[in-house]
């Protein structure tokens, strides 16, 4: 969580699980969060970052996360991160009626 003097500017979810195929856990980022008064300050950046640190020390084999489409903003700082668009797989969801 980052913080101010008084209050918390942002944070990640982390979920673990596991990948089969690798026989190793990943790390799925489910959430990242930056108030908007915080935003552009580079806040993201240090929550992602520490998010690989945390995920990669744990043994972790990789760190997953979706976001969407039209979130340019994000996609472009998890690129210059160093993350890469999966190009393969297309996700599906199957939502409780």
């Amino acid at each position: 969580m980052a913080r101010n003097a008084t209050a918390p500017l942002g944070f990640v979810q982390l979920y673990p699980s596991f990948t089969s195929t690798g026989m190793r856990r990943i790390w799925i980022l489910n959430d990242l969060f930056v108030k908007a008064e915080a935003r552009k300050s580079g806040i993201a950046r240090m929550l992602m970052e520490h998010s690989a640190r945390f995920a990669f020390a744990d043994g972790a084999a990789r760190l997953t996360l979706s976001t969407a489409h039209s979130n340019s903003a994000a996609q472009s700082l998890y690129e210059n991160l160093g993350w890469q668009v999966d190009e393969d797989f297309r996700v599906y969801h199957l939502r409780a009626s």
